[in-house]
C-alpha cells in the first residue's frame, strides 16, 4: 500500500482501493497521483486486462480532501496530479469496473461516469457538492452525465445537490445493478475476471466502438479545469471553505463576487 491506495493484481484485474478510512477515503494530492500512475501502469501491462476501483466498506470515498481544496485556492489552481488522473480516467484504454459500498461524494460519484460497469450497495450515498462550495462539476461530468441521464436529472445531482440512493443511481443509470454489502465487492469482482477472460483485443474493440472518440470529454475536463481553479480564487468559494472548517453556515450574501 503506497499513500492510502493499495494496488493488487489477481486473475487480470488489478484493483486500486482506497484506503483511508479515517478520512472517509477522503482523497489527496498524493493519491490522485498513485491512482492516476496505476491506471496507466495497467494499460501499459498485457497482463492486466480490467480496472476495478473500490473503496473501504461505508466509504467508496468522500472526495477531495477539503483542506486540499483551501491549498489548491491559495496555489492558484488545481494540482497537476489530480488532473492527471481525470484525464487517466477518461482515456483508460481497458474497462473500469467500480464497487460502491457507502460514501460516494464529490469525485466519487463523477468518476464513475468513466466506469464500464458500477455496482453498487442499496445503502450508498452519491452527492456532488460543488455548487455548495462556490465550485463547478468536474471531470467532465458536465458533459456526461446529461448525456447518460437527461439534463433535468443531471442538474438536479450536480447543480440542486440532491442526495442520489443506490436506487436513484441505478434508475438513472450510473449504477448497473445494487448488491447487499456483504457480496458487493464479490459480484464486482466476478464481473471484473468475466470480463478479463474474454478476448482481449475484441475487448477493446468493442469497448472503443460503445465509447466512441473521447476528445469531446478530454476537452471539456480541461474547460471545467479552468473554471473550477476561476472559483476557487472566488469570494463564494473562500466563503464556503471557511464555513466547511469552522462548522457554520456559509453566508454567501457577505462573499459577493
Amino acid at each position: 500500500m503506497t499513500n492510502h491506495v493499495e494496488i493488487t493484481r489477481d486473475c487480470g484485474v488489478q484493483v486500486l482501493r482506497i484506503d483511508r478510512p479515517d478520512k472517509r477515503n477522503a482523497i489527496t494530492s498524493d493519491m490522485y497521483g498513485v491512482l492516476a500512475k496505476a491506471l496507466a501502469d495497467g494499460d501499459n501491462d498485457p497482463g492486466v486486462r480490467v480496472h476495478l476501483i473500490a473503496g473501504q466498506p461505508g466509504a467508496f470515498t468522500a472526495g477531495n480532501d477539503i483542506k486540499e481544496f483551501m491549498a489548491y485556492a491559495q496555489g492558484g489552481g488545481l494540482g497537476t496530479d489530480v488532473i492527471d488522473f481525470l484525464k487517466r480516467l477518461a482515456l483508460a484504454e481497458k474497462p473500469i469496473v467500480a464497487c460502491v459500498n457507502g460514501l460516494a461524494i464529490g469525485v466519487g460519484t463523477t468518476l464513475l461516469f468513466h466506469c464500464d460497469l458500477v455496482f453498487a450497495t442499496p445503502g450508498a450515498i452519491f452527492r456532488t457538492p460543488f455548487l455548495d462550495l462556490g465550485l463547478v462539476p468536474e471531470a467532465a461530468s458536465s458533459l456526461l452525465a446529461p448525456q447518460l441521464m437527461g439534463h433535468q436529472r443531471a442538474f438536479e445531482l450536480l447543480c440542486l445537490g440532491t442526495t442520489f440512493s443506490g436506487e436513484d443511481a441505478r434508475r438513472a443509470g450510473l449504477v448497473n445493478r445494487l448488491v447487499g454489502a456483504d457480496e458487493v465487492e464479490e459480484e464486482a469482482i466476478s464481473a471484473a475476471r468475466a470480463l478479463a477472460a474474454k478476448p482481449p483485443a475484441a475487448l477493446k474493440a468493442a469497448r472503443d466502438l460503445m465509447r466512441g472518440p473521447r476528445d469531446a470529454i478530454a476537452a471539456r475536463i480541461d474547460e471545467e479545469v479552468a473554471l473550477f481553479a476561476e472559483r476557487l480564487r472566488s469570494p463564494e468559494a473562500m466563503e464556503a471553505f471557511s464555513a466547511f472548517l469552522e462548522k457554520r453556515p456559509a453566508r454567501f450574501d457577505t462573499a459577493a463576487e
